[in-house]
């Protein structure tokens, strides 16, 4: 039997409050991660052959990827792990590694449905881009950032959150060299720029203006939402990246521009995810999952294998948990994923 480290965080909480340090199990350092292997879930053999058996049902069915839903993706084996893990993602230290998924000698449909079966029991899959894919993959497809999203890259990508309750990734190839995929808990951060600069921390509590970068939904009209970098609500800590959109909605008619203290207090907070933040390396079959109101992320740039089939690649979810940690009603309402004018879903196998 595979030996198993995962073991669930103290869950040690007190209500958290605006200008006051935050206690919550997501306010780990890296040398938590580092030293330790708790927040990796091994899987087992008779695990796997759950997962495979699911797999051969949905193709039994011939069920499309978009349409497996939970309850069709059996694993009465796992469910209890399962249930820990989401657990552990809304009220414990906010990111887990699930290790072990065979992705060798299985076809790119059978890899993603296992993995869009696992997460359909951590969340339900939401759009992430205006073209409705429910399914994402995380390519250098030679687009320039300054044009393109990041993961069509490969660019280096700044500390940032989706827009989803939870990211999920797994990990098909690796690249060449480079690539780090490094994670930042947030409530720490916002711990630490309180006890050095609270002044800081205060500016951060502002709603600033993001841009949409055009995707807005059907019933809205506003090119910007206007979110804080740190949010407090109903007795829980949130946090968001001060991230491209900040400086893109500066663009935007009837945006203010942001003070001298705002600009201080970003360039403070991307310093500090930087120093406060670990690597997390993936192995193929990895299974990543994080949650975006309190756990940052970033990637470093990389090189690529000059062989097609061995490019870096990455099948990722946005997944939304309906609530299951309380957000402000500005961040929620910003966490179901991309969809415009005729955004229709599905789930496609490759970049396209």
């Amino acid at each position: 039997m595979t030996q198993n480290a995962w073991t669930p965080s103290d869950r040690r909480r007190r209500p958290a409050v605006a200008m006051q340090p935050v206690v919550d199990p997501a306010a780990w350092h890296a040398e938590d991660v580092t030293g330790s292997e708790a927040w990796i879930y091994t899987l087992s053999g008779s695990e796997i052959a759950e997962i495979e058996a699911a797999v051969a049902a949905a193709e039994s069915r011939g069920a499309d990827i978009k349409d497996i839903a939970r309850d069709g993706f059996v694993l009465p084996g796992m469910a209890r792990a399962l249930a820990a893990i989401r657990d552990e993602l809304m009220d414990g230290r906010g990111f887990a590694m699930i290790r072990g998924l065979p992705v060798a000698g299985r076809s790119r449909a059978q890899t993603a449905a296992a993995f869009w079966g696992v997460g359909a029991h951590l969340g339900e899959a939401v759009s992430q881009n205006a073209q409705g894919h429910l399914l994402g993959h995380v390519k250098d497809i030679g687009e320039d950032y300054a044009r393109a999203r990041g993961y069509m890259t490969n660019a280096h990508m700044g500390f940032h959150n989706d827009q989803c309750d939870v990211l999920a990734l797994l990990c098909l190839h690796p690249a060449k060299s480079g690539g780090d995929h490094r994670i930042c808990s947030s409530v720490t951060l916002y711990n630490e720029m309180l006890k050095r600069r609270p002044d800081l921390a205060e500016a951060l509590t502002w709603k600033f203006y993001r841009s949409r970068s055009g995707e807005i939904p059907p019933g809205e009209t506003e090119p910007y939402v206007r979110q804080a970098a740190f949010s407090f609500h109903e007795g829980y800590f949130c946090g968001r990246g001060v991230s491209a959109a900040i400086e893109k909605g500066q663009k935007l008619p009837g945006v203010p521009p942001l003070t001298e203290t705002q600009r201080e207090a970003t360039a403070m907070w991307k310093a500090l995810a930087a120093e406060l933040s670990v690597e997390i390396e993936f192995q193929p079959g990895d299974m990543f999952f994080l949650q975006n109101h309190v756990t940052l992320h970033s990637r470093g740039e990389y090189e690529d294998w000059p062989e097609p089939e061995r490019k870096r690649h990455l099948l990722r979810l946005w997944l939304t948990t309906r609530g299951a940690r309380p957000v402000p009603p500005e961040i929620d309402r910003y966490s179901h994923g991309i969809v415009i004018e005729g955004t229709r879903p599905t789930a496609p196998l490759d970049v396209g």
